[in-house]
């Protein structure tokens, strides 16, 4: 064979190869393709399970927290500040000495008080005296009946003289003491608002703060509606379990208990006031601190849950698709109660328990659709993103 049509040969095998390889890539589906492909044979779906459990009925609200004691300390007498024995921000106990006033003044007082009392009393030791001698000499009708009464009158006289010395010493002895300032009540004291030197006048000038901290309440308004579930427990005596969260509304940080509420209700606002006390061991709330509250008021026994995922909102109100045995999606209107804080609702009516919803890919689904149940670990994500984009252009433009 001459070298041309060896050429010729070589070239038609090479166009032969090339063309099997272009169509063969050419007609083979692509990754969308197979997506869509598997698509109309199932949509991958995650599910959950009707089951029943008790749910806690529970009311939100916004609290803030406040000291359940907080005591201005001042001075009970007038005088200056002599001393201060707190630092700023510590923990002081109830009888700790805070600060000294100056008492010379009332120790020179108590000195001219005690002599008052010794002056009354000898003279009232003499009026006795008196008294009695008068006595002696007017059984034996030497003196008049008019003489007799008026030394009985000085004698009285004098022992008041005595009562009100002996007053006067106790008032300047309490004085004396009331110069040693002591905390009322255990807790943290906060800055201090006079200096060593300053004059501090009898129960107007403000020393310090003092806040208890533990135990620490909470106060925070409920709707008037919500009253008669909330009422008759506290007016028994019964305590009402509430828990504290932070702000953002997402972590626990303190139980407690409600045993108070208002005597009347708000007019402006249609709310009642409660008040909830906590431990407050570690300190995590503080006073003027908002805090969301979450206060239980009633238990649901045997409450039909389903992941809160699983619940749609349509036109036609709320609504879950549920998967037969014929692994179909049927969508079904549903009714809801409240929702729990592990991620499940309560079902009211239009389901039983043992049903599975679908809780993932509901985007998808349609009334009568074929489903292929998947575990997380298994859901492949390129048809998942199919199932969406495939629900996408079905959508009207």
């Amino acid at each position: 064979m001459s070298g041309r049509i060896k050429t010729i040969v070589w070239f038609a095998v090479v166009v032969v190869v090339c063309a099997g390889i272009y169509f063969y890539f050419k007609l083979q589906p692509s990754k969308n393709e197979k997506a869509n492909m598997k698509f109309n044979r199932d949509t991958p779906v995650q599910v959950g399970v009707v089951s029943l459990q008790d749910v806690p009925v529970q009311l939100n609200a916004l609290g803030t927290v406040v000291a359940d004691k907080t005591v201005t300390v001042t001075s009970r007498i007038t005088g200056h500040l002599q001393q201060v024995y707190f630092q700023e921000g510590q923990y002081v106990k109830q009888g700790q000495l805070l600060a000294q006033i100056d008492v010379q003044p009332y120790q020179a007082t108590l000195e001219q008080y005690q002599g008052t009392l010794s002056e009354s009393q000898a003279q009232l030791k003499n009026a006795q005296l008196m008294l009695a001698r008068y006595q002696r000499l007017y059984a034996k009708d030497s003196i008049a009946k008019q003489d007799l009464d008026t030394q009985t009158a000085t004698t009285t006289q004098y022992q008041g003289a005595v009562k009100s010395a002996e007053g006067q010493i106790k008032s300047a002895a309490l004085n004396i003491q009331y110069g040693r300032i002591t905390a009322p009540i255990s807790g943290y004291i906060g800055l201090r608002k006079i200096d060593v030197g300053n004059t501090v006048s009898a129960d107007s000038t403000s020393i310090a703060v003092i806040t208890q901290m533990q135990p620490m309440a909470v106060t925070f308004n409920i709707p008037q509606i919500n009253i008669a579930h909330i009422i008759q427990p506290l007016r028994q005596g019964h305590a009402l379990s509430v828990d504290a969260f932070d702000q953002a509304g997402a972590q626990r940080i303190a139980e407690g208990q409600v045993k108070v509420i208002s005597n009347e209700i708000d007019s402006t606002t249609g709310t009642v006031m409660l008040k909830a006390m906590f431990d407050n061991k570690d300190n995590v709330l503080f006073p003027n601190q908002f805090v969301n509250i979450k206060l239980k008021v009633n238990t649901l026994k045997d409450a039909m849950t389903v992941p809160s995922a699983a619940v749609q909102i349509g036109t036609g109100g709320k609504y879950v698709f549920v998967i037969d045995d014929q692994s179909i999606a049927q969508k079904v209107t549903v009714s809801t109660g409240p929702e729990i804080t592990d991620g499940q609702v309560v079902i009211l009516n239009g389901l039983s328990v043992g049903q599975k919803v679908v809780t993932s890919g509901v985007n998808a689904l349609g009334n009568g659709s074929k489903v292929n149940v998947v575990t997380p670990e298994k859901v492949d994500v390129s048809v998942l993103d199919a199932a969406k984009q495939h629900d996408h252009n079905k959508r009207p433009r």
